[in-house]
């Protein structure tokens, strides 16, 4: 029988062995990530250190976490996690092996700053946009004549990984799994309004026919034309290239309308380069959609910010509308 005031030696091994079997934690050094040269982080980042300061500052009460124990985030790390996923489109192990992050780290920053950005929707997508309608109406008349232009408008294919839901319905027209995205655009680049909720089985008539744009033009809210680069039925505020040219003035109307349509196909090439991630995402069409708008306020952010375009991609696997040379040069 053990004696109360004598310690047992058999819990003193077990502690000793304990403690020569423990691990000692071992935390990495944090990088001073604006520290970095400008062409670095935009080559992981697609932003400017002043952009990823005035980023942080307007989504720093939305992304901070609420304790700091823990070797917790801080929330420029958490913004900086989010945009190098967002600029990349790797998977998330890889990301984390890079900069020694867990992958439940990485998924739940991520998800914090696309929610906190999609809060930003209303301010920064706005149609017809920030500028009067007449000075939008005179930078598309810039481009090839074409008169009373407030918008383009597209749609385009993001691919996804087969949902376990409904799968057949995320099938489009050309065999793969994809959300089919409505954007419309100015002249200057920047989104005023976008549609990321429809399966890519859905035609791009019957997303533009159902969307809020499409009602207001139908109760009359907006007067001007509204441009659009798809063969979709011609309506009022909806204007299509001619489908049989006649010599005259039906072909000028075309090659003004397919110079100015190259404008939104541009846009949507843009936004692909500049976020990767739009090339295939990995999670459930929710968070798909949730991703793709927050990408667009990203890009709007990096257009008003005066942030260099990246490289364009000629052709984008899947995607309904491929730049073409010709469009890039006019």
């Amino acid at each position: 029988m053990d004696c109360p005031f004598i310690p047992n030696l058999i819990d003193i091994e077990a502690q000793l062995i304990r403690n020569a079997l423990r691990r000692k934690r071992i935390f990495q050094p944090r990088l001073d990530i604006l520290s970095f040269p400008e062409e670095y982080l935009f080559e992981r980042y697609r932003f400017s250190s002043n952009s990823i300061i005035y980023l942080e500052n307007i989504l720093q009460p939305h992304i901070t976490n609420l304790t700091q124990s823990g070797r917790a985030l801080t929330s420029l790390q958490i913004l900086c996690i989010a945009l190098l996923f967002f600029a990349n489109g790797s998977f998330l192990y890889n990301i984390g092996d890079a900069e020694h992050f867990g992958k439940a780290t990485l998924c739940r920053a991520v998800r914090k700053v696309t929610l906190a950005l999609k809060c930003l929707l209303p301010m920064m997508v706005v149609f017809p946009g920030h500028k009067p309608v007449g000075n939008i109406n005179e930078e598309f008349h810039r481009i090839a004549g074409f008169p009373n232009v407030i918008g383009c408008i597209d749609g385009t294919q993001i691919p996804i990984t087969a949902p376990k839901e409904n799968e057949g319905d995320y099938v489009n027209r050309k065999s793969f799994h994809s959300i089919n995205v409505q954007i419309i655009c100015d002249a200057a680049y920047i989104i005023t309004n976008v549609e990321a909720k429809w399966p890519g089985s859905v035609h791009d008539s019957q997303i533009y026919r159902e969307c809020s744009l499409s009602n207001k033009f139908a109760r009359g809210k907006e007067t001007k034309a509204l441009y659009k680069c798809s063969l979709l039925p011609c309506q009022p505020p909806l204007l299509t290239p001619y489908p049989d040219l006649e010599p005259g003035p039906q072909q000028r109307f075309n090659v003004a309308h397919c110079r100015t349509r190259a404008r939104v196909e541009m846009d949507i090439g843009i936004l692909k380069s500049r976020f990767q991630c739009l090339c295939k995402l990995r999670v459930t069409p929710e968070r798909a959609c949730d991703i793709i708008v927050a990408c667009v306020v990203l890009h709007n952010i990096a257009t008003i910010k005066g942030e260099q375009n990246p490289a364009l991609q000629i052709n984008y696997p899947g995607d309904d509308h491929p730049i073409h040379p010709a469009d890039v040069q006019d």
